[in-house]
Parts: structure tokens; C-alpha cells; sequence
């Protein structure tokens, strides 16, 4: 047999194996919409609750390779709106490390804070028309107030997931650009025990398009009163709560 073609042979088959083991992942592979029912038991009751909104589901990849597309390396900014002396939306979710900016809609100043539990934050008296962000770095809840407004109360629920999925009234959501493998299914609702919570974990894989969740049943505690102090523990002050600023 000619030497030259042995040889020949031999190279192709040596850069054939190479681009083989070094080839990236497929930036293309497919990814689905994966959807999901959720109810919610009221405190002291048995049956469903009519409202199973603001249930957040989530699922964290365990051994899955993301599409390029699809992988978060650059957090985009999400809007949390002061208007009408509300937080808009009530709750976001945020995969970890995004920051939220916080612009004010509202003809007066409001004093967004969260010295609680999650990211810990005073932004300060601001006025109309102006902007502040939060980078939030810590997985869990976040809840916000505003040192002027009693009444402003919101939720900024951190992440270990690019894919996640906030309930309806009726209990249902859906989650986009999921691709096939294995995570975990993580749950969190305002008004439930974290261990409860934790319980509801569970290990899924997805492997098709509008692929049904197993369905999950929320407890709700027994509902905390709604008041809370400012941004310094003391009683929001009767007459400034009758100004707008």
C-alpha cells in the first residue's frame, strides 16, 4: 500500500477526532416551554383557595448544558415602578446578580428601603422623575417598604435560575426557554414556611415541549399582621402619612 496514503488517512483521522472532543456545545439545541398547576390551601382550611396567584416556581439545571442563547452572562436591568403610591409589579423575580432599577413615577418622593431579610439596601429620599438600582447578589426574599409611605409594600424574590414562572389567579404558569435534562424544582410562596417550602423540592427532567410539571399543593401559614415599622423601627408618623412629599 502507497506510504503517502497511509499517511494521509492517518491525518484526517487524527483532525477528525480532534474537532470531535473540542467541539463546543450546540449553541441550537432545542429548548421548551414547560408548564405547570399550582393550589393553594388557605390557613385553617382544606379546600383550595380562589386565588393561587404570586406562587413562584423555578427550576435550577443540575448536570444540563444551556444553550449559548439561552445562558444569562450579562444580567439584563429589570424596572421595579413607583407609581400610584404602589411598587409595579408587587413581586419580581430576578435570577441572581441582576440589577433592578427603581424609578419614580409619582409626582412626590418616596424612600425605597429593605433592611429585613435578603439584600439590604436604603436608597435614600429621591424625587420625581429620578432613578436608583440595586444590584441584587443574595438568593432569597426581598421585601420593600417606603420610609414615607406606609402602604408601599413589594417583593423582590433572588434566584439561583434563569427559568422560573409566577402563578395566575387560577394556579397556572409556564416557564420558556427550558432545555432537555435534569433540575431541580424549587418553590416559594410570601405566606408559607420555608421548610415547607423546602419539602416541596423535587428533581425533574424535561424532555419535550409544553411538558406538564407534576402538580404542586401550597399550604399557607397563618397570615402575619400587615403593619411594619420605618426604616429606623419606629411608628410611621400619622401626620406625614396625610402629605404627600
Amino acid at each position: 500500500m502507497n506510504i503517502r496514503l497511509i499517511l494521509a488517512a492517518f491525518a484526517i483521522a487524527v483532525a477528525t477526532t480532534t474537532i470531535a472532543a473540542g467541539a463546543p456545545p450546540d449553541a441550537s439545541q432545542s429548548t421548551f416551554t414547560v408548564n405547570g398547576t399550582t393550589s393553594l390551601i388557605a390557613a385553617g382550611s382544606r379546600r383550595p383557595a380562589q386565588d393561587a396567584s404570586r406562587i413562584v416556581v423555578w427550576l435550577t439545571p443540575i448536570d444540563t448544558v444551556q444553550p449559548v442563547s439561552t445562558t444569562a452572562t450579562v444580567r439584563a436591568h429589570y424596572r421595579l415602578l413607583q407609581r400610584n403610591k404602589r411598587f409595579d409589579p408587587g413581586l419580581l423575580v430576578v435570577p441572581v446578580g441582576s440589577v433592578v432599577d427603581f424609578p419614580n413615577y409619582d409626582p412626590w418622593f418616596h424612600n425605597v428601603f429593605s433592611l429585613y431579610r435578603g439584600k439590604r439596601f436604603d436608597l435614600g429620599l429621591y424625587q420625581a422623575g429620578a432613578k436608583k438600582s440595586v444590584k441584587f447578589d443574595r438568593i432569597g426574599p426581598s421585601y420593600l417598604f417606603c420610609n414615607i409611605h406606609s402602604e408601599m409594600t413589594g417583593v423582590v424574590l433572588v434566584v439561583d435560575s434563569d427559568f422560573f414562572g409566577i402563578t395566575e389567579k387560577n394556579g397556572r404558569y409556564s416557564i420558556p426557554g427550558v432545555a432537555p435534562g435534569r433540575y431541580l424544582l424549587q418553590v416559594w410562596y410570601e405566606n408559607a414556611t420555608p421548610e415547607f417550602l423546602q419539602a416541596l423540592q423535587r428533581q425533574v427532567t424535561i424532555q419535550s415541549d409544553n411538558q406538564s410539571l407534576p402538580a404542586i399543593s401550597v399550604k399557607a401559614a397563618k397570615q402575619v399582621p400587615a403593619e411594619h415599622k420605618n426604616k429606623y423601627g419606629q411608628d410611621y408618623d400619622p401626620d406625614t402619612l396625610k402629605t404627600d412629599y
